[in-house]
């Protein structure tokens, strides 16, 4: 399956959760939630996997987690911020930089309308 198709799915899971419980729970309930929505459409995640920082060509284990990763092939970083700032942007970049893969969704769940706490960041991806 294409990054773009997973990247639906966990949106429309996201929705899913989003108005079930609405804004304003920890970052864990929203996280736990995702997970069972995701499963339930048949995906596979993984939640708080290891990301390793390489540094002068030395894996150092220095406690960087992505919150979920789906299909092996999309992370999603989850917030329940007020407002989500440049360094979350950033955090997202780094760990599609560092993990070599192509898609990643930022999602904050403490918003009005999920659709505006979703963002869409690539690393190389083409739409093929």
């Amino acid at each position: 399956m294409h990054e773009n198709d997973i990247s639906y799915l966990i949106r429309q899971a996201a929705y899913q959760v989003h108005v079930a419980l609405g804004p304003g729970l920890l970052e864990s309930a929203y996280e736990a939630a995702l997970m069972h929505e995701l499963r339930l459409a048949g995906l596979r995640v993984q939640s708080q996997v290891a990301l390793p920082m390489v540094y002068k060509d030395i894996a150092l284990e220095v406690g960087y987690r992505l919150d979920l990763l789906v299909e092996d092939k999309v992370i999603v970083e989850l917030k329940t911020v007020d407002t989500v700032l440049d360094i979350h942007h950033m955090q997202l970049l780094t760990y599609l930089r560092l993990s070599g893969h192509r898609l990643g969704l930022l999602i904050n769940f403490n918003v009005p309308l999920i659709k505006a706490g979703i963002y869409r960041k690539v690393n190389g991806l083409t739409d093929q």
